[in-house]
Parts: C-alpha cells; sequence; structure tokens
C-alpha cells in the first residue's frame, strides 16, 4: 500500500503529535548557525529537500528575513495547498540526481525522509547533493538503535553508519548535529572540525 501525504497525515503527525514550535525554531537557529559559520557570511538560500507543508520556512524568515527558500515535496497536497505561499514544487528525493532547480544553496535541509526512502532511491537522490548544496546540509535522519516516536509506517531501519557512509559517498564531511559540510567546503575546515 502507498502511503499518501495528504491533510490527514500532516495533522496526525506533525501537528498533533510532531514536533513543537519552539523545537523546531531552535532545529533550523542550530543549522543557521553552522552554515553561517563555515560560510563567513549570512544565510542566503536554502533548498529542503521532502519539506512537506514547508515548516521550516516560517523559523528561517524570522532569523533571515530576506532568505531564499525553495522546498521540493513529492505531497501533491502539500504543493497544491501551500506551493504558492511557500515556495514549494514537486519532487521525489531520487529527482535529486538530476534536478537542478537553481544555483547551489547555503543551507540544504532533509528532515525527517531519508529513513522512508528505498535504498536504490536514497542512493541516487544523495549523488546530487553535492551540486545543489556549496554551504551544509542538514540531514536529520534515525538510525535502526534510535528511540523513534512517530511514523514507523515505511520506515527502514538502518545503522548509522549506512548514513554516514552514504553521506561521505556523496562527498560530505560530518561537522554537528546532522550538519555536514558539502563537497566546496569540506576542504575549507579545519581537521578538529569535521569527524
Amino acid at each position: 500500500m502507498t502511503k499518501i501525504y495528504d491533510q490527514a497525515y500532516f495533522d496526525r503527525w506533525y501537528r498533533q503529535r510532531g514536533i513543537g514550535a519552539g523545537a523546531l525554531a531552535h532545529k533550523v537557529a542550530a543549522a543557521v548557525a553552522v552554515a553561517e559559520y563555515h560560510l563567513g557570511r549570512p544565510l542566503r538560500s536554502v533548498l529542503d529537500v521532502g519539506c512537506g507543508e514547508g515548516a521550516w520556512l516560517a523559523p528561517l524568515r524570522r532569523l533571515r528575513p530576506r532568505v531564499a527558500y525553495l522546498g521540493l515535496d513529492p505531497s501533491e497536497y502539500a504543493v497544491a495547498r501551500y506551493g504558492r505561499s511557500r515556495n514549494l514544487r514537486p519532487a521525489r528525493f531520487g529527482d535529486m540526481a538530476a534536478l537542478r532547480p537553481g544555483p547551489p544553496v547555503d543551507l540544504l535541509v532533509c528532515s525527517d525522509v531519508m529513513h522512508y526512502v528505498a535504498d536504490a532511491e536514497l542512493r541516487r537522490g544523495l549523488s546530487g547533493f553535492g551540486e545543489l548544496c556549496h554551504g551544509v546540509a542538514f540531514l536529520e535522519v534515525y538510525g535502526e538503535d534510535d528511540a523513534i516516536d512517530g511514523d514507523m509506517d515505511g520506515f527502514i531501519r538502518r545503522p548509522a553508519r549506512f548514513y554516514r557512509r552514504a553521506f561521505e559517498r556523496a562527498g560530505f564531511a560530518f561537522c554537528g548535529p546532522h550538519c555536514w559540510l558539502s563537497p566546496a567546503r569540506r576542504e575549507d575546515a579545519a581537521r578538529l572540525e569535521t569527524a
């Protein structure tokens, strides 16, 4: 059975049981801070892969009112309802292999998505991340040993090392909580800024 990301899905997992506005604001602030630290300037552009309803936009705009934001998601509901007001467009994760919606961004966000994506599509999509991002990628994903409270329908249990290797194969270097330096930035980092 194919999962449907409609209003009922977002109501259940993001409004009734999901992360609160304060917790999301802290997560966004941390990602912005890491990106700006490595960029050496204020954040200008964000690409949100698997953005859902574009929840990152409001806290981003509170921090950086003029940031350019683009959200990509396969949910017909989210794109139809919020596409115009939040700049959301339809795309699947695997489309990132070839999709180039604009110049590379300062911050690429992919939060709570990859643990629902099949291996082949995950590898395909990640292969394009290095060209999509020339700053920092916030890649929030949970492994098989993490305590998870949320949507387990279609959740793919993989070890953390699986994701580490996948991100490194895509050219990224770990630089903080869920944060990865893009191939364009990783050589500029000091050895102890990456692991």
